[in-house]
């Protein structure tokens, strides 16, 4: 376990009571937004959210019972044999997704994941308590359920989905509560791309401390 993950982690104790978690899919593709586009990922979709955003493009993923539970063993098995294909270089990045991960506790499945080699990443909008053992934590805050200041705290990325132009000021007030490490990213909802992405480029000419991140994934058709 990492020093970072340590730190990263809100508990000092495994929670090892979580034995299963719904698992609405998994798969081996390439991270396509923020600070990690282009790596190779292993993604873990958890099912289960209770935030709702209107323009979620995984709506299946909401309503936790429609998904399997599967054993923290067997979900650890299955990430270990893509990697048995992997020739040279380390394993690749576990990303944990949703829905809403931390809707379940997942200290059990990290520490498991990180015993076993990987890194593990997640993706969560910050709106419920922080657990887990992370190497990286990516923040996607949403206006219809705040972040905890305890996931802000800690956020090594803050990426803020931008629908419309009140957003900006969103994403600025996000900015100001993560700590001076983390990096800014300024992401156009994929359905009004053509309208947001300019806007984006202009704020970020005038606001360099942000980035742009794109979902390259759905640019070039992977999952």
């Amino acid at each position: 376990m990492t020093e970072q993950s340590k730190n990263n982690c809100q508990t000092t104790t495994i929670n090892s009571q979580v034995k299963t978690l719904p698992v609405m899919e998994s798969f081996y593709t390439l991270q396509g937004e923020g600070f990690h586009t282009g790596r190779a990922a292993y993604f873990i979709r958890l099912g289960g959210c209770d935030v709702g955003c209107f323009w979620c493009d995984v709506k299946d993923s909401w309503d936790a019972d429609r998904h399997p539970q599967r054993t923290i063993e067997n979900i650890v098995t299955d990430a270990l044999s893509v990697s048995k294909n992997i020739t040279s270089g380390d394993k690749p990045i576990i990303v944990i997704t949703g829905g809403e991960p931390l809707l379940h506790n997942l200290d059990e499945l990290t520490y498991s994941l990180q015993s076993a080699g990987f890194k593990t990443n997640i993706e969560t909008s910050g709106s419920s308590r922080l657990s887990g053992f992370w190497d990286w934590i990516c923040l996607s805050p949403k206006k219809f359920k705040n972040p905890l200041p305890e996931v802000l705290n800690v956020a090594d990325e803050l990426k803020v989905v931008v629908y419309n132009k009140s957003d900006f000021k969103w994403a600025e007030e996000n900015a100001a509560l993560v700590s001076p490490g983390c990096k800014l990213y300024l992401q156009p909802e994929w359905s009004r791309i053509n309208i947001i992405t300019p806007l984006i480029i202009e704020y970020i000419k005038v606001h360099p401390n942000w980035q742009l991140s794109l979902q390259a994934h759905k640019y070039i058709h992977i999952p």
